[in-house]
């Protein structure tokens, strides 16, 4: 065998204990590669790229443009929602409120108490229910209307906290009113009956005759549901008031920069030693 004409054999044997060399990947570097889904170019301190990762599925659009129209139908619906509520809740008023005892005279019918504590009971119950309205009212309005939260919210449930206070109140006195009418015309003289339910501290003026304008313990639930939204959108973590979609995770790593390596741990101290050479 000379070098001139080696053996082949040998030489196969040689190249097959040789590594393969390195295939060229099809696939592009990092810097040139594209970002993965879900995630958004970043920059770190050093001036490298780098990429921020966002859960799968979070789409960044911009926000909507603001449509008037919209605006004004969402607050008349909830206002008229409201609205349509304070029939039961007059109806729980009346259930709670106490009726008054009355005595039917030549002139009318008179207190049976010379100071009766049923009227004064009765406005406390409008007031403490109202109040309760208002405040889940504001609640509801908050999480069901979350891409109106704002100016529209609060508008739509304290107008429709003042439409429901009057409903609640002719609902609730005209539970028992008709039987306490025909009690009062047909009923002798001396004879005792109840009246049922009404309010002293509050009412509605009109101005002008034509706007009713309410007043006293009517204005209780706006108050209520103004004061509870106005809370909420205090309280709130979200500068715009709406559920933003955050990061789940951060992941600064530089396009040039290696990742680290793992340091093997240190041997025991009673280990052997490995062999060396």
């Amino acid at each position: 065998m000379s070098p001139d004409n080696p053996d082949p054999e040998r030489h196969a044997d040689i190249s097959d204990d040789r590594p393969a060399p390195p295939r060229p990947s099809a696939v592009p570097p990092p810097s040139e590669s594209a970002p993965p889904a879900g995630s958004a170019f970043g920059s770190v301190p050093d001036g490298s790229a780098a990429v921020t990762a966002y859960p799968s599925g979070v789409e960044l659009t911009p926000d909507e443009p603001r449509r008037p129209v919209r605006a004004v139908a969402t607050v008349l619906g909830a206002a008229l929602a409201l609205a349509v509520l304070g029939a039961p809740l007059g109806l729980l008023w009346a259930a709670f409120a106490p009726d008054t005892p009355v005595l039917k005279t030549a002139e009318g019918a008179i207190y049976a108490e010379p100071q009766p504590e049923q009227p004064i009971a009765a406005d406390g119950w409008f007031s403490l229910l109202g109040l309760a309205f208002g405040v889940l009212a504001a609640l509801a309005l908050w999480f069901l209307l979350r891409r109106r939260r704002g100016p529209v919210g609060l508008l739509g449930g304290v107008l429709g906290a003042l439409a429901a206070a009057p409903v609640a109140w002719q609902v609730g006195r005209r539970v028992g009113l008709a039987t306490f009418d025909r009690l009062l015309e047909s009923a002798p003289a001396g004879q005792a009956f109840t009246k049922p339910a009404d309010l002293r501290a509050g009412g509605i003026d009109w101005l002008g005759h034509v706007l009713p304008v309410p007043h006293g313990n009517l204005l209780l639930p706006a108050f209520g549901a103004a004061v509870t939204y106005t809370l909420l959108a205090g309280w709130s973590r979200w500068p715009s008031l709406r559920p933003e979609p955050g990061p789940a995770s951060f992941s600064w790593v530089s396009a040039g920069t290696p990742a680290p390596t793992t340091t093997p741990e240190p041997p025991a101290p009673g280990a052997a030693e490995p062999p060396r050479g």
